[in-house]
């Protein structure tokens, strides 16, 4: 008799188990992933939008959650090493089960990372301007495409700046690209591309770049430079007397963020294109702007990754959310034509492309750090990843070349430096 009681208390607390497992998975955290450089030489740029991430990610806690459950975020350093994030997002995905990634900042970054979210059917929500040519169901693009960018700031900087362009950029597959972009549209608007340099992600000497610059005398620089080696690159410029009322710079990779790390007074009078600055006028960028520095400091700007970063989770969250699930596989398709009222304007992600549609903006670096807004695209411009002025197919090739060139790598491995 003793043997049946046993037997049946057992069955009992098994079965309370497994009726009770599903009132435990909802009260369960939702486990996200926030993987950026804290550390190396994009740290200036990286450790900045992971804050802007974790301040959504706060926000949305505040407000009781997501399906009425709390957010974790799972933060991981990718040490400026894209090795590094490549095992650290198949860890995130496997291992801590998240139902999102937000990260990677540079393009060879991601291109590393793409396949791990493929293999794994899993999802990163990729912040930073980049150099289009790609597009993947498991990677949705809240940064620029090139025709929300760089090729408006090419227009631009002909009509107002110069038809004499000098290129230089980091030595990985976004400047390499770009710059093939940027070629090929000033070439179309007669433009002239008077140089082209790279150097090493990480690199601070850039004396003998400089040196080409001031030999070819172009009206304007266009600077595809990333990291803190846009630090080394502005001294040198003003080191051989190269100012903006000489020779402006029109910069993609630059933002309140670096201007500050460098100090505004070695940047003032210079140029770039971005689709967010702190200083827009909007209510919800005055909430956005109001509220960061609430959390992190007066002192603490905002940027256009940052923002690219924040309304990502807020997008992610409404698409959990409309699907009733934190699985990707579930709310995949809720992703797809979300929209909101971000703070530089309403974002939408394209069912098709999964990049985002945004407003376009060009800036000039102001002596206080924040940038004055000189021409906007008014609306939101839709995302165009593969450039028109070459066949899809050829985009294809030119990346190959790239990457096989590089042997087997998404940077210059003679010059390579991490991302």
């Amino acid at each position: 008799m003793a043997a049946v009681l046993l037997a049946l208390i057992s069955w009992a607390a098994i079965y309370a188990a497994i009726t009770a497992w599903p009132s435990q998975a909802k009260n369960r955290p939702i486990k996200v992933g926030v993987l950026h450089s804290l550390s190396g030489t994009m740290a200036v740029s990286e450790r900045t939008v992971a804050d802007a991430t974790l301040f959504a990610i706060e926000e949305l806690n505040r407000r009781g959650g997501v399906l009425g459950r709390k957010v974790e975020p799972v933060v991981v350093d990718g040490k400026s090493d894209w090795a590094v994030f490549a095992a650290a997002a198949d860890r995130l995905i496997a291992t801590d089960k998240v139902s999102a990634v937000f990260g990677c900042w540079t393009s060879a970054c991601r291109k590393t990372v793409k396949p791990v979210f493929e293999r794994r059917d899993a999802v990163l929500f990729y912040p930073v301007q980049y150099e289009g040519l790609e597009q993947s169901p498991n990677i949705v693009y809240t940064g620029a495409a090139p025709n929300q960018q760089i090729i408006p700031a090419i227009k631009w900087s002909l009509d107002h700046l110069g038809r004499k362009l000098f290129l230089v950029g980091s030595d990985y597959v976004f400047p390499r690209t770009a710059n093939k972009i940027i070629a090929a549209q000033a070439a179309a608007l007669q433009g002239l591309v008077v140089g082209e340099s790279y150097a090493p992600l990480g690199d601070q000497d850039f004396a003998a770049i400089v040196a080409e610059i001031k030999r070819a005398r172009p009206d304007v620089i266009f600077n595809t430079i990333n990291g803190d080696s846009n630090l080394g690159f502005f001294k040198a410029l003003r080191a051989a007397g190269i100012t903006p009322d000489r020779i402006p710079v029109m910069s993609f990779s630059i933002a309140e963020a670096e201007v500050k790390a460098m100090g505004p007074a070695m940047l003032a009078g210079d140029y770039a294109a971005r689709n967010y600055f702190q200083s827009v006028d909007t209510e919800e960028n005055a909430a956005f702007v109001s509220g960061f520095k609430a959390r992190y400091g007066t002192g603490y700007v905002t940027t256009a990754p940052m923002e690219a970063a924040y309304f990502g989770v807020m997008l992610w969250a409404k698409a959990v959310e409309e699907a009733g699930s934190p699985d990707f596989r579930d709310y995949r398709a809720a992703i797809r034509g979300q929209s909101m009222a971000a703070p530089g304007g309403t974002v939408t992600i394209d069912p098709v492309s999964q990049h985002t549609w945004k407003t376009v903006r060009i800036g000039r670096i102001q002596a206080d750090g924040n940038f004055e807004i000189l021409w906007d695209s008014q609306r939101p411009v839709r995302p165009v990843p593969y450039p028109s002025f070459l066949p899809r197919s050829d985009w294809v090739r030119f990346l190959d070349q790239l990457y096989g060139g590089w042997d087997g790598n998404w940077a210059a491995p003679a010059r390579r430096s991490p991302s």
